[in-house]
Parts: C-alpha cells; structure tokens; sequence
C-alpha cells in the first residue's frame, strides 16, 4: 500500500511558485493599503511610497554591483521593503527621509547579511526604527484625514490621557484618523491579507495569535483597571494589522514549524501590548517584530519537528 508522507519546516516545494512570484503577490496584496493611504491623506503620501521605492531599488543595485554579485532588483525584494517601509511612515515627512530610510533598509538591514534570506530582521523595520531613532520629530509629526492639519494618533492621545470621543470603531476601521501612510485603513489591510490567505502565501498562527495576544492583554490590564481594557480598540490602532499580516508573517525572519509561529506570535503581541500599556512609547509593533526576529533561532531550535523515523 502506497502511503503519502507529510514533511514539516523548511523549504519542501510542492508547487510552481518561486521567491519572485511570492514577492509581486505580496506587493499585489498591499496596493489597496497604498490607495487608501493616498486617498486619505493625499499627494504626499504618494510621493513618499515612490520616493521609498525607488531608493531601495537604487541601493540593492548598486551595492550588487559593487560587491560583484547578481542584481536582483527586479525580483520585488526590495520594492517590497521600499513600500512597507513607507507605510511605517508619516504621509508629511521630508523628501530625503524615506529616502534614508529605504537606503539604511536595503545596505544595513539585508544586504550586509549577504541578501536575500540571509537577514536576521526585518529590514523595512530596521529602516523605520533608524528613522525613529535619529529624527523622532518628522516620525512623530501626522495629518488628519482629508486634511493638512497636524494630529496626535489615537495611541498617542491615550498615551497622553486624552479621550476619544469623536473616534469611533469604524473611524479606526475605515481610516479615518491620524497615523502612518499605510496602517490606518483596516479595511485596505484586510483585503490584502485575504489575499495571502487564498494564496496560502501565509498562515494563521502568527497573525491570529499576534493580534488576540495584543487584545487579550489590553483588556486585562488596559488603563481602566483589569478587564475592562479596551481591546478592539487597540486591535484597530497602530500599525498592529499591517505588522501582524504583512511584516511578522516575513519567511525569512519568523520560525519555520506552526508551533514556533504560534510562540513568536504570542511573543510580539506580548511586547507589543507592554510597551503600548507601560512604556514610554504609544506603539511597539515594530519593536516587537525586531525583538522577537532575534529571537527567531532560539523558537526554531526548541520547536523544530521530530526527524522522520527516529524517536524524540
């Protein structure tokens, strides 16, 4: 009798998809975000996701040529990075900017590890965090809907002790409010996911258990006392939909096996809600993702599968 074996963890391809491919699909899945972004808060918005783009694209090709290696531009790699590091963006930044961030992304954040499936972090990640890092004041600078008046986020009013009484649930779901270019319409978010879903591109372990771990833990210890944190509210907020489906989900950074997943989801909604309830800063998606990216081989060293045909 003839019986089908089921393998588990790294790369066993079964069907004709390639690196590239997955990398355009991604992008695909993340153009309605983009729209949204642009819409909402207008041409600036715009020019930051081109500007971000190309400079990412202009530095994998010339650190390629450099150091002699393939040029690999066209394989969405980088367009990728270019635009999810635009998202984590103000629509209101300074040209040169995103520029500096695409190009720290590119150079410090996957080509010094040697490219493509070699970085250890997420690099549209290691680019905003640099940003934050050395101009907090154009990262933390954003735009009313439909507006060219300045707004604090609804983290950062919370986070100050202000109320949000003129923001709804839909206003977070739909985009209307303050924040970065691609992380406020959930709606757009949403789409793109269901996109990846139906690709299969990606699972639901680390999404799921990333944004319930966030919820769960605001409402147990949300600023209201215990259990009665808002936690849909924190869901919609921030940047926590796109780092849970578009960032975290990254195959190079996030542990291979499904249990692991289910542990670095539970870790960054874990960081994600200290720092977003104690710390100093209303938002720490992307903290999270970094810190639990390190922590990446450690999971997959303690949750890796049984070798076929021997005993744990």
């Amino acid at each position: 009798m003839k019986k089908n074996l089921i393998v588990g963890t790294s790369p066993h391809l079964h069907k004709e998809e390639s690196v590239s491919k997955i990398m355009w699909m991604v992008v695909l899945s993340l153009i309605p975000a983009g729209i949204a972004g642009v819409f909402i808060f207008g041409k600036s918005a715009l020019w930051v996701i081109i500007l971000a783009v190309l400079s990412a694209l202009v530095t994998e090709a010339a650190i390629q040529i450099f150091t002699k290696r393939k040029i690999t531009v066209l394989d969405g790699s980088a367009v990728l990075t270019g635009i999810l590091l635009a998202y984590n963006l103000p629509p209101r930044v300074p040209f040169w900017l995103p520029i500096v961030g695409s190009c720290f992304a590119i150079a410090i954040g996957k080509q010094v590890f040697g490219g493509l499936g070699q970085n250890i972090f997420n690099p549209a990640l290691v680019g905003r965090v640099f940003l934050m890092a050395s101009w907090p004041k154009y990262m933390t600078v954003f735009l009313k809907p439909f507006d060219a008046v300045t707004s604090a986020t609804p983290l950062a009013m919370i986070k100050e002790g202000k109320g949000l009484e003129a923001v709804s649930y839909l206003d977070l779901f739909l985009g209307k409010r303050g924040g970065c270019i691609g992380e406020v319409c959930i709606l757009a978010l949403l789409l793109g996911a269901l996109f990846l879903f139906w690709r299969g591109y990606i699972s639901w372990h680390i999404p799921v258990t990333y944004i319930v771990t966030t919820g769960l833990m605001c409402y147990i210890f949300g600023t209201k006392g215990f259990f009665t944190g808002d936690w849909l509210f924190h869901i919609l907020s921030g940047g926590l939909v796109l780092g849970a489906f578009f960032m975290a989900t990254d195959y190079v950074t996030s542990p291979l096996t499904r249990k692991g997943q289910v542990v670095f989801g539970i870790g960054c909604g874990l960081i994600t809600a200290v720092i977003r309830l104690w710390g100093g800063y209303p938002e720490g998606v992307s903290y999270a993702i970094l810190m639990m990216n390190a922590a990446t081989p450690i999971i997959d060293r303690f949750t890796r599968t049984r070798v076929y045909g021997t005993k744990r």
